[in-house]
C-alpha cells in the first residue's frame, strides 16, 4: 500500500472511531435523563421497577389532598379512575393545582409502592389535557365499562 493511501486510511478510521465515541457517549448520557410515563393502571400492575425514574399522569382524587403543617410536604392521590398511587411531593405546587385536576407527576416509586415526585405539573386550562393521560383515562374508562357489563352478564345468567 502506498503511504498516501495508508495516510487516508488512518485519517478515516481515526475519524470514524471519534464518531463512534461520541455517538455513543451521547445515547448514553440521554438515556438516563427520559422519563417514561405511565399510568396508575400501569403501575398497579408492577410494569415499574422500585426508583425508576417516571412520569405518572391521572386526575387529583377528591378529598386526597393532605399538607403538612410544618413543611412543604403535600400528600395526594391520583387516580385514573380505575386504580390509584399515592404521591408525595416536597415543595410549592402549581397555582393550578386542585382536586378533581388533571395532573402528571415525576419522580420514582418507592418499593412500598408510594410515588416520590420531584415535580409535579397541573394542565393550564380547562380544555387541555395531555395526550398520555387522555388516552389512559380512555382506557381505564372502558375497561371499567366492561368490566361492569360482563359483571351484568354473569349475574344474568346464574
Amino acid at each position: 500500500m502506498k503511504p498516501h493511501r495508508r495516510k487516508t486510511l488512518g485519517i478515516i478510521i481515526f475519524i470514524a472511531a471519534g464518531l463512534s465515541v461520541a455517538i455513543g457517549l451521547s445515547l448514553y448520557a440521554l438515556s438516563s435523563n427520559i422519563d417514561l410515563f405511565f399510568t396508575p393502571t400501569q403501575i398497579a400492575a408492577g410494569e415499574v421497577q422500585p426508583g425508576q425514574r417516571i412520569r405518572v399522569g391521572g386526575m387529583v382524587k377528591e378529598g386526597s389532598i393532605r399538607h403538612s403543617e410544618e413543611q412543604l410536604q403535600v400528600n395526594f392521590i391520583t387516580t385514573d379512575y380505575a386504580h390509584e398511587v399515592d404521591v408525595q411531593y416536597n415543595g410549592i405546587l402549581p397555582d393550578l393545582f386542585r382536586e378533581g385536576q388533571g395532573i402528571v407527576a415525576e419522580g420514582s416509586i418507592t418499593p412500598e409502592g408510594q410515588f416520590l415526585a420531584s415535580r409535579v405539573l397541573a394542565k393550564h386550562d380547562e380544555n387541555y389535557m395531555s395526550v398520555e393521560v387522555k388516552a389512559a383515562m380512555d382506557a381505564a374508562e372502558r375497561q371499567r365499562v366492561m368490566g361492569q357489563t360482563q359483571g351484568q352478564n354473569q349475574e344474568g345468567f346464574q
